[in-house]
């Protein structure tokens, strides 16, 4: 430097020592990170479509990979990765974390059952860290990626150190990754907060097989099996047949919204309009897209949650009602063709509400007497009959739920009736002005 240079005289580390701190300074962070041989994992080596074949799956790993480099840019409350082993769950958390270390701030990668083993051996008297400064350097990590969570032994201490990070986390709206195989393997409390809409994003990779949840799918019995948009003659039956007949808009209506799915589908009509045949087309469309998909009939579900209680059951009444309310996709047949006792009740009440808050897709078959169709023809008062007045509510919320009202003879009848239908043209379909609560 120059003598009339202010840092003439001061020592300077050249490029090659400076690239050298560099790095030593990226090993330090990988180090404390618990990264080990994940190291080797980035996004330059992650594919971003994942590995699997299916188109769905392709696009489920497409959205989390796109959360996944937005995150690396600026962590922002929760990501969330769902799926079996070998779904790229953890190369995407990696990815994160190891862009994260190369710009230089500080991430803790913890796998679970190594992190419960850490805690455990903390408590030895020649342990190197006590354990109040390791749990709190866990709890208050700048950023923080618990891997396989859900693999532990789940005993109420690990379960309880685990709630502790994580509702800590949560309160202090600390930037978090966490990757599991399904929600299905955490208790209630720690479902809440990983599910929390306002702090979590998440991200179900690949679908699980779940046997115990087809047995209860209606959708491949032989009677719905066949029930396709494909095989649905929307001309209808009798005189109200045309190509502007209420049942032919409400079958446009029902395959443009099942290819995008947003809030909910009520179908109500008398027995035999169509109603089952349109709601299973639409499971059987989004199934075919890769979603889990699942249609029971209302006293069917009842029935096999109440079995769940039985000794000899292979699944708790827990599991199973999760998984029904998580579906992706769910189809309710005969709502209100079911017992009003108490238990029923708030049995629904919980699904429907669960759904409504996490916002999801849900068809709900509602059969109708000939009255009450009458009644809605002409707009007159009408009640929803063995429907709570919660569930009501919801069912026919403005904006969010679609009320249809389907105006046809029985479509399963080579005859048609006799005698015309008033008011055939146009969908019939009504709002919560015309739909008072129950």
């Amino acid at each position: 430097m120059p003598v009339e240079d202010p840092n003439f005289g001061k020592a300077f580390p050249c490029q090659c020592t400076q690239k050298e701190f560099e790095q030593s300074r990226i090993v330090r962070l990988q180090r404390y990170s618990h990264l080990g041989d994940l190291a080797r994992l980035t996004f330059s080596n992650l594919i971003p479509s994942g590995r699997g074949s299916n188109p769905a799956s392709q696009r489920r790993f497409l959205q989390a990979y796109a959360a996944a480099t937005a995150f690396a840019e600026k962590p922002d409350g929760w990501l969330v990765f769902l799926g079996p082993s070998g779904c790229g769950k953890t190369h995407l958390a990696a990815a994160i974390t190891n862009q994260r270390l190369q710009e230089g701030f500080l991430v803790l990668f913890m796998v679970v059952p190594d992190l419960l083993d850490h805690l455990r051996a903390a408590f030895a008297p020649d342990s190197p860290v006590a354990y109040d400064e390791l749990l709190e350097q866990v709890k208050s990590a700048p950023m923080l990626v618990l891997d396989d969570l859900g693999t532990h032994n789940a005993t109420p201490w690990a379960q309880e150190k685990l709630y502790q990070v994580l509702n800590y986390r949560f309160n202090s709206m600390l930037p978090t990754i966490v990757t599991a195989r399904s929600m299905d393997d955490f208790d209630a409390p720690l479902r809440t907060r990983l599910q929390d809409p306002r702090v979590s994003h998440v991200f179900t990779l690949e679908v699980l097989a779940d046997v115990t949840l087809e047995r209860l799918n209606e959708l491949d019995s032989s009677r719905i099996a066949e029930m396709t948009f494909e095989a649905f003659d929307p001309r209808g039956l009798g005189p109200i047949a045309g190509p502007n007949s209420n049942l032919q808009n409400i079958f446009r209506i029902v395959r443009q919204w099942a290819e995008d799915p947003q809030g909910w589908l009520v179908l109500m009509g008398e027995q035999g309009c169509g109603k089952t045949h349109l709601a299973a087309a639409s499971a059987h469309m989004r199934r075919q897209r890769g979603e889990e998909t699942l249609l029971v009939s209302v006293p069917t579900l009842l029935d096999h949650l109440r079995s769940t209680f039985s000794p000899d059951s292979n699944i708790t009444y827990d599991q199973q009602f999760e998984r029904v309310k998580n579906v992706a996709f769910l189809v309710l047949d005969d709502f209100g063709e079911h017992n009003t006792k108490p238990w029923a009740s708030e049995k629904l009440y919980q699904l429907i509400n669960h759904r409504y808050n996490q916002r999801l897709p849900t068809v709900i078959t509602y059969p109708l007497n000939h009255e009450d169709s009458e009644k809605l023809k002409e707009r007159r008062e009408f009640r929803f009959l063995n429907v709570d007045e919660r569930i009501a509510s919801r069912m026919s919320e403005a904006g969010f739920s679609r009320l249809l009202h389907i105006i046809a003879p029985d479509y399963r009848r080579g005859v048609p009736r006799t005698g015309t239908e008033p008011e055939a043209a146009g969908p019939r379909e009504t709002r919560r002005r015309t739909l008072p609560r129950s």
